[in-house]
């Protein structure tokens, strides 16, 4: 099959690069709630309990470096189907940390946040069905 006519590659491409868009942006984001929990327990003098928070922060820096990878891995491998697996893995990963960001936030004492696990989810899953897309062409 000549490389230019992959299923799914462009989709697989354009769902990479707003994976890696989106995983820049969280990866900075984390890096500044990391240093927020730190002033805030600076500032009330450890009478704050900071470890979920701390949690929290450091979650959002693995989801961030593992969606900046998915997209890195989906944009360099978009037309190539026998890579396709690695893409689907790599999309799954980033769905099942989303999963266990919503689900910190409810053992954190909010509400189970619906609306923000469907639009996390949503993606990952696009990112997933263009490797899947791709990974049938081959």
């Amino acid at each position: 099959m000549e490389q230019n006519n992959v299923k799914g590659s462009g989709f697989l491409k354009v769902t990479g690069i707003l994976m890696i868009i989106g995983g820049a942006i969280a990866l900075i984001v984390g890096i500044i709630a990391i240093l927020g929990i730190a002033a805030l327990a600076y500032i009330t003098d450890g009478e704050l309990v900071t470890g979920l928070l701390y949690a929290a922060g450091v979650l959002t820096l693995v989801s961030a470096v593992a969606e900046l990878i998915a997209g890195i891995v989906g944009v360099k491998n978009c037309k190539k189907p026998e890579k396709a697996g690695s893409c689907i893995v790599w999309g799954i990963i980033v769905a099942v940390l989303c999963v266990a960001g919503c689900v910190l936030t409810a053992v954190g004492g909010s509400a189970f946040p619906v609306f923000s696990l469907i639009l996390g989810l949503v993606l990952p899953a696009l990112f997933i069905i263009g490797a899947i897309m791709n990974k049938k062409s081959n």
